[in-house]
Parts: structure tokens; sequence; C-alpha cells
């Protein structure tokens, strides 16, 4: 296929050369005209250290890119999602699968990422989107790791598609009909691996990662019920897979995000040593907002934001997450 791919951060030119690997034309689209020099140069990309594949071709024209696409794939940030998706529609209808692999809630309207696209794109492209998530790491699948990942669309005649182009012998793609609970995961996850990085920077052990992580999934359960999701979709990959590796990973920066913010950091000094994006920082004004409307508690969420946004401090919030009543596990 001719596959335009929108994003050439670490996991857009990840999947971008996976893609390409598997013997598809992919158009790699950067609004950054520096980076798009590089990459096309021969370059090693500055966060996974490899060139591009020999069948990308990188351009900042995302006219071009999106031109005789049999597919697009998607892999900005989410807080500029919606602004590339009105450049989007500013060239034109989109008539061909659009998958979405950012994983974000937007601020403000508590919109999933493919609640956005719909909104943006109209309903009349609806039936073309997609989304791909699950527990990968970048590095991983450069190396050519083992992988299992899930794509959903609105459409079940998408999911094939998704399943055709990513598919490989160490990337296998599982479909799922659950949209909104798929997206819902990807993003919620982020926040969570924040509070295990905090864990790991103070020097608590296993014990109090895994507790995080359980309790954090049951936020993540609880929250996802306003937005109709399916239970047995956050317990899979797209949620549980995804926790796991996103709060054990060296390389996740969410986790290295937390442990920066545990040994003193500022949000702002954290985000700027690690020079990437950190999807959880921002998720989290999301959440609380969303907790905030459904009545729907979050104390692991609420920890993390009141650390980022309100200066609290690492070991207090620790603190008061262990002094909170004890009530039943699964309420």
């Amino acid at each position: 296929m001719k596959i335009a791919y929108l994003g050439a951060g670490a996991w857009g030119f990840c999947l971008a050369n996976l893609l390409a690997a598997n013997g598809h034309k992919v158009k790699l689209w950067t609004k950054f005209q520096k980076e798009a020099d590089a990459l096309a140069g021969g370059q090693k990309h500055p966060r996974l250290h490899c060139v591009a594949h020999e069948n990308i071709t990188v351009t900042t024209d995302l006219k071009g890119a999106i031109e005789d696409a049999d597919l697009i794939v998607e892999s900005v940030t989410s807080q500029g999602f919606r602004f590339v998706l009105n450049d989007l529609l500013a060239i034109g209808n989109i008539k061909v699968p659009f998958v979405i692999t950012s994983k974000g809630i937007e601020q403000d309207t508590g919109k999933l990422l493919s609640e956005v696209a719909v909104e943006v794109l109209g309903e009349g492209v609806k039936e073309l989107i997609g989304c791909l998530s699950g527990p990968s790491i970048a590095q991983e699948v450069m190396e050519k790791l083992p992988t299992s990942v899930v794509c959903s669309s609105y459409n079940k005649e998408v999911r094939p598609v998704i399943q055709e182009a990513f598919n490989n012998t160490f990337f296998r793609v599982y479909p799922n009909n659950d949209m909104i609970g798929i997206s819902f995961g990807g993003a919620m996850k982020n926040i969570i691996a924040i509070a295990c990085g905090i864990a790991s920077g103070l020097g608590f052990g296993e014990n109090t990662k895994a507790a995080l992580m359980t309790r954090g999934l049951h936020e993540m359960r609880k929250l996802s019920k306003s937005k109709g999701c399916l239970p047995e979709t956050i317990n899979g990959l797209s949620g549980m897979g995804d926790l796991c590796v996103t709060c054990a990973s060296k390389f996740s920066r969410n986790n290295i995000f937390g442990e920066l913010l545990a040994e003193g950091y500022s949000a702002e000094d954290a985000k700027e040593k690690i020079g990437m994006v950190v999807e959880g920082a921002y998720t989290c004004v999301s959440a609380l907002q969303l907790s905030k409307k459904t009545g729907v508690s979050v104390p692991i969420t609420q920890a993390v934001y009141s650390i980022i946004y309100e200066g609290l401090d690492p070991k207090k919030a620790v603190k008061e997450l262990l002094t909170r009543p004890v009530k039943d596990e699964h309420r």
C-alpha cells in the first residue's frame, strides 16, 4: 500500500519503519523542516538511533503526503492532534482509512482522540477511523522483539486493513470491536506510569509499584465506565498490557518523568531533560476533569496532578494515599 504517516517522533518513526519493512511505500510527514532534512539525508533518528527504511520518503508537505495514499496513520501528540486534523480537513475530505496511534484524552472536552477525530472530520468519515494501541515500546519494536497490540475501528471492515498493514512475524495485531475502550486504556495508563516512576524515585520497592499498578487499573476501569468502555478491554492489551509495560520499562518517558519529579525536578525541568512529550502530564488534567464531572474517585490520578501542577511534595502525596480510608477492594 501507499501509506501517509503523520508524525516522526519515536513512535511514529518506529511504526513508519515497520510499515516500510512490511513492503509498503511510506511518506513520513513532519512539520519540522530540520527534522525532515536530517532523516531524508540519512541521519539517524535522535531517539531510536537508526536511519529511515529505504521505502520511506520524508516530507513537510502534508498535502503531498496524503495524496494518493491508501491509508493514513498518525502519531502526533494528543495536544496537537486537533490542530493536525484541522489541517487535514482544510486540504479536503479523507477518503481512506485513518488510523490513530496517539494516546490521550483531550483537555476541557474530555473527548478521546477517536471522538475528536469524528467531531473534526465529520460523521461521514467516522466509518474510516480506526486505532492501534497496546504494550509497545518503540525501542523494542525497532529491535524486532515479539510484540502484541490491538486494533479497532468504528466500521469492522477497517480492522482487517489495519491488520494487513501492520502484522508481521514479530508484531501481532489483535482485532477488538471496543473502539472507545482501546482509546481510553492507552490514554490512562500514562498517568499510572508517572505514579510508578515517582515511587521508584523515592526508593520504594516492587510491592509499592505492584499496588500502584493494580489500584491504578481499578481507577482506569471505574472511570472507563463513564465513557461506555467494556471492562474486558481495560483488562486486555490496551489497558492492563500497556499499563504493565509503561510502568516497568526503562524506556518509558512517563516512568522517567515520575522518577525525575521524585528526585526534586520541577515538571518543566523534567520535561526538558527528557526532551520528548510526556503524554501522562497532559492526560492527567483531562482525566481529573472527567472524574469530577462524573463523580468517580481517582486518588492516584489526583495525587499525580497535585505533584505536577500544585507543587505537592511526592513524599506527602504518598502519605496521603496510604492514609486514605480502606474500602472494599473492588469499590
